[in-house]
């Protein structure tokens, strides 16, 4: 159906200004809920409780001179930061905020564009972040950016296998790559009645290793160890200043709400909620602040996790991503495509569940047994024995009191 120009303008311009919007209050929320974990005050100079910080920091860092050493690249060291705001931006074009809405005679979704392979289009521009992060260690001419770069680029692409194969659970469980189908399949539940239809309680084992994958992917702590300034100085953007190093800070910064966006909308539901039987002109709001709900309780899970846990060991995390969260994200497509094809061949629900929960069993049991060593990412090699300390040899020295005594003897 064809629709007047401004229509897609206003859908660009409402969904990009309120990702935008809520970066910024990402920004200043995360300092100030820190600050109080820490017992600190926070911002509280510019603007009420210094809601206004966030601009202050963004006009600071476009006015402060930004030099170019003389050594990097300097096509891709400029392009570099670029990719990682784009990247970000175009992830969010395929996320609904609500459902249709009705302005001025035309009727349309709160969305840029309903793709019909909208899943992939998110992974592929996951994937596109991480040229971002390795252009900018490996233009920069400079070893610690680029041993930053590529340990960035390795723990990216590590948790993009184990959240791809998340996503895959999903896609087989509700059999089609449309964001906008995903979320219709979760607007009722079809295995217990009365509880939500999220994807998140049927698929609880792939929403566990999104969950943790996309901490990793978005490169915040505890997993934040490419560019832990006390021990990298800054990482992979070490040669970086003004507003080319503000946009890898927005690009982190959005990568944490575009994360919890993509979360909400795969596995809670979207803007799928109750309307109360409100009518149609009050309702549509509702969607709206359903998604923006589910999405700030994960963005302040990112918050807490920051505040709460010591950063992880950089063998340990690798570990974590290729020797629990894949296994366990691969077994579970295996387990869901095999509760679908149940499913079509008509089993019964209490049956499945119950195939669904011995898998669960049989998931956990493999985990406890690897071991909490190998699980944490210790060395698979046995432990060498302690090398025997000798036993001081007190000869010498009373030979050399026997001396001593002889040379004082009158």
């Amino acid at each position: 159906m064809d629709q007047p120009l401004w229509v897609p303008i206003f859908q660009t311009l409402v969904v990009f200004v309120y990702f935008l919007l809520v970066t910024a209050v990402l920004i200043w929320a995360e300092r100030r809920v820190v600050a109080r974990m820490q017992h600190r005050v926070g911002p509280n100079r510019v603007g009420p409780f210094g809601a206004l910080q966030t601009l202050v920091d963004g006009a600071k860092m476009f006015f402060k001179e930004d030099p170019t050493p003389g050594m990097v690249n300097n096509p891709v060291y400029t392009i570099a930061p670029l990719v990682g705001v784009i990247a970000g931006f175009l992830s969010i074009a395929v996320i609904p905020l609500g459902f249709d809405v009705t302005l001025f005679g035309e009727t349309f979704p709160l969305v840029v564009a309903d793709l019909n392979v909208g899943v992939l289009w998110i992974l592929a521009m996951g994937s596109i972040h991480v040229y971002s992060v390795f252009l900018a260690g490996w233009s920069s001419n400079s070893p610690y950016p680029l041993l930053g770069g590529i340990r960035s680029s390795a723990q990216m692409v590590s948790y993009e296998i184990a959240q791809g194969l998340a996503v895959a659970s999903v896609v087989v469980y509700a059999g089609s790559l449309r964001i906008s189908d995903i979320i219709a399949g979760q607007q009722t539940s079809t295995l217990i009645e009365g509880m939500p239809g999220w994807y998140a309680i049927p698929l609880f084992p792939a929403f566990l290793v999104f969950v943790i994958g996309m901490v990793a992917e978005a490169g915040r702590p505890p997993f934040d160890l490419a560019e832990a300034e006390g021990e990298l100085v800054g990482g992979f953007h070490t040669e970086y200043s003004g507003m080319r190093f503000g946009m890898f800070m927005l690009a982190e910064f959005m990568n944490v709400v575009t994360m919890s966006a993509i979360v909400v909308t795969l596995f809670l539901g979207g803007p799928n909620g109750p309307t109360f039987g409100l009518p149609d002109a009050i309702a549509w709001v509702l969607p709206i602040l359903w998604f923006s709900l589910k999405m700030i309780g994960f963005i302040f899970f990112f918050i807490l996790l920051r505040g709460a846990l010591p950063r992880y060991r950089y063998d340990r995390l690798m570990s974590l991503g290729w020797k629990v969260l894949i296994p366990i994200a691969l077994v579970w497509v295996l387990v869901t495509a095999g509760f679908v094809l149940l499913a079509e061949e008509g089993i019964a629900t209490t049956v499945r569940l119950v195939l669904a929960g011995a898998a669960g069993l049989l998931v956990l049991a493999l985990l406890v047994t690897a071991g909490p060593a190998r699980l944490a990412g210790a060395s698979d090699r046995p432990k060498r024995a302690p090398i025997p300390t000798p036993a001081p040899d007190r000869a010498p020295a009373s030979r050399h009191v026997e001396r001593d005594r002889e040379e004082v003897a009158p």
